[in-house]
C-alpha cells in the first residue's frame, strides 16, 4: 500500500475542484507538450492512459495522433501530484471519477470513505512498526555510547565475545 494520508486525497480532491482548466478551457496539447511541462516521457502518459486516468481524443489517420484538452492537463497534473503524495494509481483514478461524476453521488462517498479508512489502518500499523524500529535504534544507540563513554574513560571491559555455534 503506498505511504499517503487521507489528507493527501483530500488534497488532490481539492486541487481538482480548483483546478487550472478554466484558465486554458480552449487549449490542446500533444503528447510532446505535455510531456515536456511535466517533465515525463511520453510513454509514461501513455502508461497514464492506459491506466484510464486519461483519455485524450484521437486525431488524425487511424486516430495516431492523441490531443489532450485542458481537462486531461489537469488530471495528469493531478495524477502527477498525487503520486507524489504516495497515492496509488487506483486511489488517484477513484478521486479523479469521484469529482466528475455528478455531486453527492451517496455510493461512490461510502466507497471512498472506506477506502481512506482502510488506507488509514494501513498507515497507522506502518507509523506503529516505525516506532517500535526508532525505539529499538534509541535502546542500541544509548548502549553504544556508554560503551564509548566508558572506553574513552578506560575504564570499559572489552565487549564479550559469543562463542560460534
Amino acid at each position: 500500500m503506498s505511504a499517503s494520508t487521507p489528507s493527501a486525497a483530500a488534497a488532490l480532491a481539492a486541487d481538482l475542484e480548483s483546478g487550472d482548466a478554466g484558465e486554458l478551457a480552449d487549449a490542446s496539447f500533444t503528447i510532446t507538450d505535455l510531456a515536456r511541462e511535466f517533465d515525463i516521457t511520453p510513454r509514461a502518459i501513455r502508461f497514464y492512459e492506459d491506466q484510464g486516468l486519461l483519455a485524450p481524443d484521437r486525431q488524425g489517420p487511424g486516430g495516431r495522433r492523441r490531443v489532450y484538452s485542458a481537462g486531461e492537463r489537469t488530471r495528469l497534473k493531478l495524477t502527477l501530484r498525487g503520486k507524489r503524495l504516495g497515492l496509488s494509481l487506483g486511489e488517484i483514478k477513484e478521486i479523479l471519477d469521484l469529482y466528475e461524476s455528478p455531486r453527492d453521488t451517496v455510493p461512490q462517498l461510502e466507497r471512498f470513505l472506506a477506502s481512506l479508512a482502510q488506507h488509514r489502518a494501513v498507515l497507522t500499523q506502518q507509523l506503529e512498526d516505525l516506532n517500535a524500529q526508532l525505539a529499538e535504534i534509541d535502546q542500541h544507540e544509548r548502549q553504544c555510547r556508554r560503551l564509548l563513554v566508558d572506553a574513552q574513560a578506560g575504564t570499559g571491559k572489552p565487549p564479550k565475545r559469543r562463542k560460534a555455534a
